[in-house]
Order: C-alpha cells, then structure tokens, then sequence
C-alpha cells in the first residue's frame, strides 16, 4: 500500500539510481582516472577512462532526458487542467511562470488551484512557498 503523499515525503528517490549506480560510477571513474595514471599502457588507461566516463554519462543523460520529457507531460497537464477550470489557454498564466512553480502547482486540489495561481503570479511565490500553502494536497505516484 502506498503512503499518503504530502509536502513531506513528495520527493522521489530510486534507491537502485541514486544510492547506488551514481555513486558506483563515480568510483568507476575515479578508478579509471587512477589506473589510467598510473598505468603503464597508456592506451589501455585512456581507453578504460573513455569507457568509463561515457558509461557515466549514459547514465546521467538517461535520467535528465526522462526528467525532460516529464516536465513536457507536466506542463501539458497543467494546460488541460488550467481550460478545464475555466475554458481559458494557459498560455498568458503559463508565460509569467517559471517550471518550477508550474509543477508546485500541480500539487493543488482543483478547488484551491486558480486561488493559488492567481498568488503564485502575484506575489512571486517560489515552488517551495506554494507547497506549503498547498491545502488539499494532489499527489502523483508516477513520477520519473
């Protein structure tokens, strides 16, 4: 059974990724560095560095493409709701916001969401401010 999610236990970790691939391929890249110095085939070293790096950086850019594409899902979302409540595009609201305060949005039950745009836009509140004044918090199980 999943936790209620609130302001609290929002944030995401996959164990797997991020206590254990990122800080594993930082060691094999650390390990590559020191073997390619010290080594006494230089081309093995640098080859072993090479292949050491662009596997790290797979890794990275997986993450941040998937992260890419769930802002895009995001921010479509917040459009459909937004002419949902009021038959209106998004677009103007959507050009005074930054990412960020477009996703704190999400968390916001349909009934305190405008409310809280109309805040958001007005006194510049940043993603944490609008979390915490998020009352009846919207949760999402499936982000990336």
């Amino acid at each position: 059974m999943k936790v209620q999610q609130d302001l609290k236990n929002h944030v995401r970790y996959h164990p797997i990724y991020h206590f254990g691939m990122i800080p594993l391929g930082a060691i094999l890249v650390g390990m590559s560095i020191y073997l390619a110095y010290d080594s006494k085939d230089l081309i093995q070293g640098l080859f072993f560095l090479i292949a050491s790096v662009l596997l790290f950086l797979t890794m990275l850019m997986s993450r941040i493409n998937a992260l890419a594409v769930q802002n895009r899902v995001v921010r479509l979302e917040m459009r459909v709701r937004y002419f949902q409540l009021t038959g209106l595009n998004f677009q103007e609201k959507e050009a005074q916001l930054s990412l960020s305060q477009i996703i704190a949005l999400r968390f916001a039950g349909d009934e305190e969401f405008l409310e809280l745009l109309e805040k958001t836009i007005a006194e510049k509140l940043t993603s944490p401010e609008i979390k915490k004044r998020v009352k009846n918090w919207t949760a999402d199980y499936y982000r990336v």
